[in-house]
């Protein structure tokens, strides 16, 4: 929790980010701003799959990719569209706690075995997938691999404003990630 800034009030939005599609973000989401109204998207949000989170947010107001674990890797061209043809200048990257994508090999028995009974696979090739994608999703850390990721994309995408995000799946709030 040393590694998060809680965002409670405008002001606790860092200076760099106020004003900007970010700072909005985060005012609807933690501090319920009333909705503006949006004709096309201001940023790309990256973030988990998970189903236990839910952003406050108005209609058009962002791009959204979900990948386990907010890992855009193997969505790259899906953030290139969002730049080069949407026109987006600002991504949020949102990981969160408690994600599925850290410690994928203790997952490994119910993804075999979840594959077998509910989709019908045979359990060599249910083990065989496994084992060929578990290490391709595995994030490790969250707050480490949102960190990297973010390092990542901005080496990408140099004009672009990326900031890096943690959501508390206890409180559904967002929080920055204490860069060093």
């Amino acid at each position: 929790m040393k590694r998060l800034l809680p965002i409670q009030s405008k002001d606790n939005i860092p200076t760099f980010y106020q004003n900007t599609p970010i700072g909005l973000l985060l005012e609807y989401h933690n501090l319920y701003r009333t909705f503006a109204t949006y004709d096309k998207a201001q940023l790309l949000i990256g973030m988990c799959m998970d189903n236990r989170k839910h952003l406050h947010i108005p209609d058009n107001f962002s791009f959204i990719i979900r990948a386990g674990g907010a890992n855009l890797r193997y969505s790259e061209f899906k953030v290139s569209y969002a730049i080069a043809v949407g026109g987006i200048k600002h991504i949020a990257l949102i990981g969160h706690n408690n994600c599925g994508m850290v410690n994928l090999i203790s997952r490994k028995t119910q993804f075999i075995n979840g594959l077998v009974e509910t989709a019908g696979w045979e359990k060599e090739t249910a083990e065989q997938h496994f084992m060929n994608f578990a290490p391709m999703f595995e994030i490790g850390n969250e707050i480490d691999f949102t960190l990297s990721e973010t390092k990542r994309l901005r080496h990408r995408y140099p004009k672009i404003v990326i900031a890096p995000m943690m959501y508390l799946v206890e409180d559904n709030k967002l929080y920055f990630i204490k860069e060093e």
